[in-house]
């Protein structure tokens, strides 16, 4: 894939590495060297050197005449979200906030033009788009990256936009800057947001912001429903509430955990066993 400038320590290889494993989409699971080659760029005897070498780490597997991801990627994402420790805080105010709902409760981060699934609480429900970690839709047509765009300044904001979005969405609603702008000033004035189907139909969701102890926002939470089920009035008036106050505990919790010096037990050093004479 075109790169752009890069420094003297990039290392290509890793790149293209990453390049191979992104290449990979629900709607393409299995893949052939050569749909790998030409989704990614790469020529195919060095498309097919980083699909064995992932084979061989366990990442990659052979399947139907072409290569598949094995669940082992997960450990990518899952060593991100526990390097963060929000799980751990925010788990048992999601498992709350869900019995308390009976609705499914995700918390995400913006990446680029994207919101990215970092934590989620689901109950079994049939919904038009499936959500796991590490699931991308476009930011503006969701609840939880209207919070997140919301927060960013006027320079960033048009900076992370210009991206292009990687999720493979065409979401329904499309906002002109006018439009998009008002939204965001409506949202900040809140201080929460609210999504009606905008991304696809029949998902509903309302969403408020996660806060570091110095006020800054680092994610969004939210309450996630199906529009043929959940009325307007009852997720603003009813579930709305129970988030701004799961939202201001996981909040107070996350600056409680910053503030308390993480330290690492030490590795026990195995000592050299004494050699004694007989």
């Amino acid at each position: 894939m075109a790169r752009g400038d890069t420094g003297p320590d990039f290392i290509e290889a890793l790149a293209r590495g990453l390049d191979v494993i992104r290449a990979f989409q629900p709607a393409r699971p299995v893949m052939s060297l050569t749909e790998v080659a030409a989704a990614t760029g790469l020529a195919r005897p060095t498309a097919r050197r980083i699909l064995l070498t992932l084979q061989e780490l366990g990442y990659a597997r052979s399947a139907q005449g072409g290569f598949a991801l094995t669940p082992r990627v997960l450990e990518l994402g899952v060593s991100y979200v526990r390097s963060m420790g929000l799980w751990e805080v925010a788990r048992p105010h999601l498992e709350r906030l869900v019995a308390q709902t009976h609705e499914s409760s995700s918390i995400a981060q913006l990446d680029g033009s994207d919101i990215v699934y970092v934590a989620r609480v689901a109950v079994p429900k049939i919904v038009a788009l499936s959500v796991q970690i590490g699931t991308r839709f476009p930011a503006l047509q969701t609840s939880l990256g209207k919070v997140l765009l919301a927060a960013l300044r006027p320079d960033e904001l048009e900076r992370v936009l210009a991206e292009p979005s990687r999720s493979g969405i065409e979401p329904r609603w499309r906002p002109d800057p006018r439009e998009r702008d008002a939204m965001l000033r409506e949202v900040r004035a809140k201080g929460w947001a609210l999504t009606d189907e905008q991304l696809a139909l029949g998902i509903r969701s309302v969403a408020a912001p996660l806060r570091d102890g110095s006020g800054t926002v680092i994610a969004a939470v939210n309450v996630n429903s199906h529009a043929a089920e959940t009325s307007l009035e009852k997720l603003t008036e009813e579930y709305l509430p129970l988030l701004l106050k799961t939202a201001g505990a996981i909040s107070a919790d996350w600056a409680l955990y910053e503030s308390v010096p993480q330290v690492t037990p030490p590795r026990n050093r195995r000592r050299n066993p004494r050699v004694t004479g007989s």
